[in-house]
């Protein structure tokens, strides 16, 4: 217990020094640190611009080469946009019966012919009309069976098939299936909403399910949730259709009321309204990436790149309809409509729309992240502000200082020299919960901070229960050596049982919680850890070397 050979020193140090290095970014700006700042959304806004230019100059001065990560605060601490949003089960049964509807028709229309009418959808349930029932109907009923998709991973069918009437078949969207396609949505739009918000992966944005049909979305430092929210407002269905930019026609269409067969009318953002085809040549599914660029009239714009099968199929597109227009629709809105001068190879296209740079990167961030599976209905929305968060940050500052301050009286009075070196290492345990959050990318939120304070005091815990040990083995005579080397063999396993059944205890927040629960979880848990190998290691080599040197009769404790 009392052996500390040059290699246990050696890691001692390496762990205590890459817990400082860790934690050190917290106290430097970025730029220092070199990191590369974000460019402001709106170039007029002169304040946010110098700013700008001012950390990257310092960036690219930064001859800083360790570790950069700092502490990410949560929505609590830096402010910013928290959204509670649910999606319709209904709605999401409607939708995925009605991109079944395609599959039916082509299942009915082969030989022999048996669907007389297009299906008929209310909501979650289709009806389909049999023209020859006392023939036919039995092997309808067969085909559907036989084509009923199954939700996700499940194993439970879309839908069931009942027979109504003499001629009429419907199919109807059961309890347990619409169970199975919310939380199959919730999965899927829980992702998408993360690359819309977050295509590059790097802000701290949380996302956690409430319920079977429930999302809550925290953004911090986002100053603007009307922005956020026209993102999620939109579906995202993007198709490229033949275009018809022909006036003549367009105004015929809008007086009559009716487009000509198989074209539809819809709004430009260049022409007004024009004419498409209503069965589109691509979708958005075909898109391999999308990012925004800049055209060239150096405006910003949208550049997306079609996977290599889509990528052939608009090449011989734009080969074959020379001269034509096209038009790239998102949401039922023609994007662009340009001219086909020349075919276009290696499926890279451009949408340009005299965009600002933020316009251009969400429609990006819409395109590449898909479409929605349903509408995001909001139920609550809660905006932060930064000052909030920095008083919170200051308040947490302060309750952590005096409670460290009043630790360490307590300590100091209780057990003298000995109740310094647990001071000590109560300050190195500080730096190793730091460095530890720092080197996780973990997230700090206000519980999360009660649970540093919380750390604090336990962190002594441990020394008390040993000093207390040490106690009781020199009133009994032992020597200063072997008394501390008794109250730590005594002491290991009541704090290994304290300290272990807390551990569980915090990974089970962990695993059950969302949000702010996480982060006082994960504090607490990083917290235990590194307070049991400061109290443990550190106390213990502080002491050890306090022996060696002043070689003490007796303890005063």
């Amino acid at each position: 217990m009392l052996n500390f050979p040059l290699w246990k020193v050696g890691l001692i140090l390496v762990a205590l020094l890459w817990g400082l290095i860790l934690a050190l970014p917290n106290v430097f700006s970025d730029g220092f640190l070199g990191i590369e700042p974000k460019q402001p959304a709106d170039p007029s806004n002169t304040t946010a611009m110098a700013a700008y230019e001012q950390q990257l100059q310092e960036a690219e001065d930064s001859w800083w080469f360790l570790p950069s990560g700092k502490l990410n605060l949560g929505l609590d601490l830096q402010g910013g946009v928290y959204l509670l949003m649910e999606i319709d089960p209904a709605e999401i049964a409607a939708n995925r019966l009605e991109t079944v509807q395609a599959d039916i028709r082509s299942a009915f229309n082969r030989n022999p012919l048996i669907e007389r009418q297009p299906p008929v959808q209310n909501g979650d349930r289709l009806t389909i009309e049999i023209s020859n029932p006392e023939e036919d109907m039995d092997e309808a009923v067969r085909r559907l069976r036989r084509l009923n998709p199954t939700i996700g991973t499940t194993q439970t069918e879309l839908f069931d098939v009942a027979q109504t009437g003499d001629r009429f078949i419907q199919l109807t969207v059961p309890g347990n299936a619409r169970t199975a396609l919310a939380a199959d949505a919730q999965s899927k739009m829980m992702e998408i909403i993360r690359r819309r918000i977050d295509p590059d992966g790097v802000a701290e944005i949380s996302i956690t399910p409430q319920g079977d049909n429930r999302i809550i979305l925290e953004a911090p430092g986002e100053a603007d949730p009307k922005r956020i929210k026209d993102i999620l407002s939109q579906a995202g269905r993007l198709t490229f259709n033949m275009a018809n930019l022909d006036q003549s026609a367009v105004r015929a269409a809008v007086n009559s009321g009716r487009a000509p067969p198989r074209q539809q009318l819809v709004d430009s953002i260049d022409y007004g309204q024009i004419l498409i085809n209503r069965i589109p040549e691509l979708t958005g599914a075909d898109i391999a990436t999308a990012n925004r660029c800049f055209d060239e009239a150096n405006f910003p714009a949208v550049c997306f790149r079609l996977n290599s099968s889509a990528a052939t199929k608009f090449y011989n597109l734009t080969r074959n309809n020379t001269g034509r227009n096209f038009a790239i629709v998102l949401d039922g809105t023609s994007m662009s409509s340009p001219t086909i001068r020349t075919p276009i190879p290696g499926g890279n296209v451009i949408i340009e729309g005299r965009f600002t740079i933020e316009e251009a990167e969400d429609l990006a961030a819409i395109i590449e992240a898909g479409e929605l599976p349903a509408k995001l209905n909001f139920l609550d929305e809660r905006t932060v502000g930064p000052t909030l968060g920095a008083e919170s940050i200051a308040a947490g500052s302060r309750a952590s200082l005096i409670g460290l301050a009043l630790v360490g009286v307590f300590m100091i009075l209780a057990y003298g020299l000995i109740g310094g070196f647990a001071v000590g290492s109560l300050l190195s345990n500080i730096v190793l919960i730091i460095g530890a959050l720092s080197g996780f990318g973990a997230t700090l939120t206000l519980p999360g901070i009660a649970g540093i304070i919380l750390t604090i005091g336990m962190a002594v815990d441990a020394n008390v229960i040993v000093f207390e040990r040490i106690r009781e083995e020199q009133a009994n005579g032992r020597s200063p050596a072997t008394a501390i080397q008794a109250g730590y063999e005594r002491a290991l396993s009541a704090i290994l049982d304290a300290n272990i059944t807390t551990f569980i205890a915090a990974s089970i927040l962990y695993l059950v919680g969302s949000g702010p629960v996480k982060g006082f979880a994960v504090t607490l848990a990083v917290g235990i850890i590194t307070s049991v190998f400061t109290a443990f290691v550190v106390t213990r080599w502080f002491t050890v070397l306090y022996l060696r040197l002043r070689r003490p009769k007796r303890l005063a404790m």
